[in-house]
């Protein structure tokens, strides 16, 4: 068994880094390893080819696939086959962006996507003609839309598209005067797109309905959880998905049903009181007819967010089951002192959870945030006003060890150099290697390998059909632009079951769309092969060539995440000393900085697993270990806050010294965790003894909490604090276990994945 030394040793400082030891253990490098590479390719295989169990679409695959149809139908009929191939890219792409993951509405991604497939192609083909001119502007094109990933995955998707259409249609015009009219039809297919979603609309407010359903359903979950669990951690990430979601512009929020209004922070209001009814030392006895009163209470709690999760879901009111509104009126008399208040607030919440599960609407009491910021709804800016965004997103990124940053480095130099090979290969649409590459390139290791294997794969088996088709048919314009049609539709149809059954619709596409334009089948299918196969193997080398690993900032992300964790508890025991609206708000923002450091750590681990690198700095079972003390200093905090007292109630000024204590240490801790040195929890311990010495403290609830902080801080000093020679054992133990989980897979006897 590895030996630990005591949590609190720290505190002492004898076992404190320092000097040379500490410059050491401030380096971490990373190693790759032919034993983790060979693992994270078999997974990456895996993961490529796995089909995702998600719902169809196929309402909106037929409306988007209609739009396809339109464009490519007018252009045959008024113009060329030719001329109908180029001008189905704009309809196909634009349709194509509104699949991505946005609150924005479907038209406005259609319309924004098809402009900026139309000025690509433009300002493309104004530099085309000598590579001179041509290569800068691809560069500086693709590290642009690499840095778009900083506003999110759809703005860096749609962005990677334009760089497709840069590479594709500056083969097509032969003067501006013919570039300007592909730009045109181009930005027409992307106002089809937009004209259909408003004439046809498909579950308006679906995507949002969604995301509130799924966090009221997340807590339904966690209330049930709490009966077998009752220290269970709340996941709050449906939560935050839920609040993303809240956030509309001001036209949104004219149309915005009413029951997407209040029942958020219904929801986040209930978190924190099952959570304290549950938990056995400030809640309800752990066994005992208070417990079961306890039991029943979740087991209704769960019952009536299912409703209202149901209501919100379907627009429509739905019945609540008998026992959860009986369990609801029984008495508490077998509950008293904390445990009391909890059942009563959690009541009172059920039954406002009641009105809209009965009516399909809600009031929503959630306090309104106090300073200039204030408004009824969460604001986001409009298309229009998005530059300073933008430039706030995109600012911070510039810095060579972001990841964004770097995958913009990587897109541009991938793009540029895949197009100067295919240029020199004896192959026509010497394109699609560069386009393979930008397509699947993601900013982490792991998407980027998954989609370059699914890529590949998806196109061998479209192509497989396509050509198929193609020869048992013969050439008809017509039939091949039906075809394509189809084609499309199955393609926007299988977009979420994974990337390679998608891509396998989209490579057929491109076949039919060829075909039509005249293009001969024995050209284009071995070419599309043999160059996507050069985009993928160009794109996984960047990957290596110039990586952006997590692995090593996993110390970071926990740092950051611990801080956020104190300053989110020193917000609630400021509540308690000072029980104002403006410490209410400032628990709700540290609340939310907390969230946003706890998503980007568990971002950073998942990503950090499926790496080919091995750490010398914090290993799997100490990420572990840590994420579980977090989880439990995060899980007190919020029982604290389920009774921060009532404006006019009395204050507890004893909570201001350890909530000074507490932001100082973790702040502290966070440098100590990002430089591994071992925390020191000095001034938390002398408020606690201070505390525990002070006469008239009322307050159980807090105090209890406060003994839980404490002891998840030392679980945390536990998994973290080792000596330079234990980090290296333990990376060392670390491989180990690959090799042995790789040694069982071989032989059968270890677990498969899922998705194999």
């Amino acid at each position: 068994m590895r030996h630990r030394r005591s949590p609190l040793a720290g505190i002492t400082g004898k076992h404190r880094g320092g000097g040379a030891a500490d410059a050491t253990r401030q380096r971490v490098p990373v190693r790759l390893t032919p034993v983790r590479w060979l693992r994270a390719f078999a997974e990456v295989m895996r993961s490529g080819l796995t089909i995702e169990e998600t719902r169809l679409e196929p309402l909106l695959a037929l409306r988007t696939a209609a739009g396809v149809a339109i464009v490519v139908g007018l252009a045959l009929w008024l113009v060329s086959p030719a001329y109908a191939a180029s001008a189905a890219l704009g309809a196909y792409s634009a349709g194509g962006a509104t699949f991505q993951r946005t609150w924005r509405p479907r038209k406005v991604i259609a319309l924004s996507a098809g402009a900026g497939l139309a000025l690509s192609t433009f300002v493309g083909y104004l530099a085309a003609g000598r590579l001179v001119t041509f290569l800068p502007l691809l560069a500086v094109w693709a590290f642009a839309a690499g840095l778009a990933w900083a506003l999110g995955s759809t703005a860096g998707i749609v962005a990677a598209t334009t760089v497709g259409s840069m590479l594709v249609t500056i083969t097509l015009p032969t003067s501006v005067g013919r570039a300007l009219e592909h730009a045109g039809v181009i930005a027409l297919g992307g106002v089809a797109q937009a004209v259909l979603i408003l004439l046809f609309p498909v579950r308006r407010w679906g995507a949002h309905r969604d995301a509130l359903a799924d966090a009221l359903a997340s807590v339904a979950d966690y209330a049930r959880r709490l009966r077998h669990d009752p220290t269970a951690p709340f996941e709050p990430e449906p939560l935050m998905t839920a609040r993303d979601a809240a956030a509309v512009t001001p036209s949104q929020a004219r149309t915005r049903p009413p029951v997407l209004h209040g029942p958020r922070g219904l929801a986040e209001r209930i978190v924190p009181v099952v959570a304290a009814l549950a938990d056995p030392d400030v809640g309800a006895p752990a066994e005992g007819p208070g417990r079961d009163r306890a039991r029943e209470l979740l087991a209704a709690a769960a019952d009536v967010l299912d409703a209202a999760a149901r209501t919100v879901r379907r627009g429509t009111p739905t019945e609540v089951p008998n026992g959860a509104v009986e369990a609801l009126h029984a008495e508490h008399e077998v509950l008293e002192g904390p445990a009391r208040q909890a059942a009563e607030r959690l009541v009172e919440l059920l039954s406002e959870a009641l009105e809209i599960a009965g009516s399909g609407e809600a009031r929503d009491k959630t306090p309104a945030p106090h300073g200039p910021a204030s408004a009824q709804f969460l604001v986001r800016p409009t298309m229009f006003r998005l530059l300073p965004v933008v430039v706030r997103a995109v600012r911070p990124e510039l810095r060579r060890d972001s990841p964004v940053f770097r995958h913009a480095v990587r897109l541009a130099a991938v793009a540029t150099l895949g197009y100067l090979i295919a240029s020199r290969l004896p192959l026509h649409h010497g394109y699609w290697a560069p386009i393979a590459s930008v397509m699947v390139m993601r900013p982490d290791f792991h998407r980027t390998y998954a989609r370059a294997v699914a890529r590949l794969a998806g196109t061998l088996a479209g192509v497989a059909l396509a050509t198929g088709m193609v020869r048992a048919l013969g050439p008809d314009a017509h039939v091949f632009g039906a075809l394509a049609v189809v084609s499309a539709a199955l393609s926007y149809t299988l977009v979420r079951t994974g990337y390679a059954y998608s891509q396998c619709f989209t490579a057929a596409y491109v076949v039919f769309l060829l075909g039509m334009g005249g293009q001969a089948w024995e050209q284009t299918v071995p070419e599309r092969v043999v160059l996507t196969l050069l985009g993928g193997v160009l794109a996984m080398l960047a990957y290596v060539v110039f990586p952006a690993w997590e692995t090593p900032r996993l110390p970071g992300r926990l740092a950051d995440w611990l801080a956020a964790n104190g300053r989110y508890a020193a917000a609630v025991l400021r509540s308690y000393a000072e029980p104002t609206p403006e410490q209410r708000a400032d628990v709700r923002r540290a609340l939310l900085a907390s969230r946003e450091a706890r998503a980007a750590w568990k971002e950073a681990y998942d990503q950090a697993r499926q790496e080919p690198v091995r750490p010398r700095g914090l290993t799997s079972r100490e990420a572990e270990e840590a994420e579980e003390a977090l989880k439990g200093f995060d899980r007190a905090a919020m029982v604290m806050e389920s009774h921060v007292p009532q404006v006019d109630s009395r204050f507890a000024p004893e909570a201001e010294r350890l909530a000074a204590a507490l932001e100082a240490d973790t702040a502290r801790a966070a440098v100590d965790v990002r430089e591994h040195r071992n925390p020191d929890w000095g001034r938390v311990e002398e408020a606690l003894h201070a505390w525990a010495g002070a006469a008239g403290d009322r307050s159980p609830v807090l105090r209890r909490g406060a003994e839980l902080q404490k002891r998840a801080l030392e679980d945390l000093a536990t998994a973290v604090s080792r000596t330079p020679l234990e980090r290296d054992v333990g990376s060392a133990r670390e491989e180990q276990r690959v090799r042995a989980a790789m040694a069982a897979e071989d032989d059968g006897s270890g677990p498969r994945n899922r998705g194999g």
